[in-house]
């Protein structure tokens, strides 16, 4: 599911139909060109580089979309250090959300117009100016929606739901261990538990985050960094809680798994602890890969526990699964339920800064993306 730009041939099968821009023009001309952020190869932040691109219109089924806001993920942090198994090798175009202007439709495209303001999800490449992508990865903007809230939205707010509501099957009067509270899979989750009735949150962050922890729902903010949070969890709970959201992987899958509640479910959908700095850490893959949580189908039966596993990457076929999601998703977010928290927004040209924001965990919710400088600085300054 790549949204790398089509070749410049594929132009002839563009409609008339097109918005203004660095478009290559109808009959197979010379293609525009266009700003990309390029993993040129695998290391530190100096590896992703605004590089030049030329690429042609929307192919049969495509649209073609003028992009406005893009998302980071933990997973492009984890792709930059060659961690992420759903990126192929470099040089390649990171970037699995964004949102943007519609401004040319392919051939067979019906449901989309140009103009049409849209979120659009696929495996990699939307770190563009300019991509081409199948309609069917675009959803419509609800009416009021930002550019940078509908670049918030896919990635974090369908992993939160899923592992929430598919796996967590969360239910009025339980209790939740949000790991990582403060970022945008954790804001996420946070907003959707406060969706179902007196749900008890438990979220880890460092200190300086647990105020805004407070003011968003989180019943108890826990400093991972000076506590150890399974203690913690037993002190107001002793039985544990009901579901965890496990992000970290090695031994604080362990941890979570002991801290359930029988009937409890573990959700674990990433590896965050493999990440220690700008490059990969031989000595932290070991020793997360060492502790790694393993447990056998006779042990469960014992327990009366779950363990779920989650990756958004491996469900890029699950269209209308993943489609039918982000429409309730759209639906709360309409009813005023869920808003996208923007920590900052960053210009492709300081995607360095945007991702040492995230891998230093400063970041209280999404951080964005943008082709060009915001006209207002919404970036927060630096320490």
């Amino acid at each position: 599911m790549s949204a790398d730009p089509a070749p410049a041939a594929a132009a002839a099968a563009a409609p008339a139909e097109q918005a203004p821009g660095p478009e290559p023009p109808a009959g197979g001309g010379e293609a525009a060109e266009h700003r990309a952020l390029v993993l040129t190869g695998f290391g530190g932040y100096d590896k992703v580089k605004v590089q030049a691109r030329r690429g042609g219109g929307p192919g049969p089924g495509e649209v073609s979309v003028r992009v406005r806001a893009c998302g980071l993920n933990f997973a492009d942090l984890m792709a930059r250090q060659g961690l992420y198994d759903r990126l192929p090798p470099p040089p390649v175009c990171p970037g699995m959300e964004c949102a943007g202007t519609v401004r040319a439709i392919g051939d067979g495209v019906r449901d989309r117009q140009v103009g049409d303001k849209v979120m659009v999800l696929a495996r990699l490449g939307l770190w563009q100016e300019v991509v081409n992508v199948p309609a069917s990865r675009t959803f419509l903007m609800p009416e009021g929606m930002s550019f940078e809230e509908a670049a918030a939205l896919p990635v974090n707010y369908i992993t939160a739901y899923m592992i929430l509501f598919d796996f967590g099957n969360l239910r009025p009067n339980q209790s939740v261990l949000i790991h990582m509270a403060a970022g945008g899979v954790g804001t996420a989750a946070i907003q959707l538990c406060k969706t179902v009735e007196n749900v008890t949150i438990f979220g880890t962050a460092s200190a300086s985050k647990h105020e805004v922890l407070r003011e968003s729902g989180v019943a108890h903010p826990i400093d991972y960094r000076t506590m150890d949070y399974a203690e913690e969890v037993r002190k107001i709970s002793p039985k544990g809680v009901d579901i965890v959201l496990d992000p970290l992987g090695g031994s604080d899958t362990t941890k979570a798994f002991n801290l359930l509640k029988p009937m409890g479910k573990l959700i674990t959908y990433g590896v965050a602890n493999l990440l220690t700095g700008q490059k990969k850490n031989l000595v932290a893959m070991a020793k997360t890969w060492w502790n790694q949580f393993s447990i056998n189908a006779l042990q469960l039966l014992h327990h009366n526990k779950a363990v779920c596993g989650y990756h958004l990457g491996y469900m890029d076929e699950e269209v209308e699964l993943v489609g039918g999601v982000l429409a309730k998703l759209l639906n709360l977010y309409s009813q005023g339920k869920i808003k996208p928290k923007i920590d900052s927004v960053w210009p492709f040209d300081q995607v360095a800064d945007a991702m040492r924001q995230m891998q230093e965990k400063k970041n209280v919710g999404k951080v964005i993306l943008v082709p060009e400088a915001p006209k207002e600085e919404s970036k927060k300054e630096e320490n």
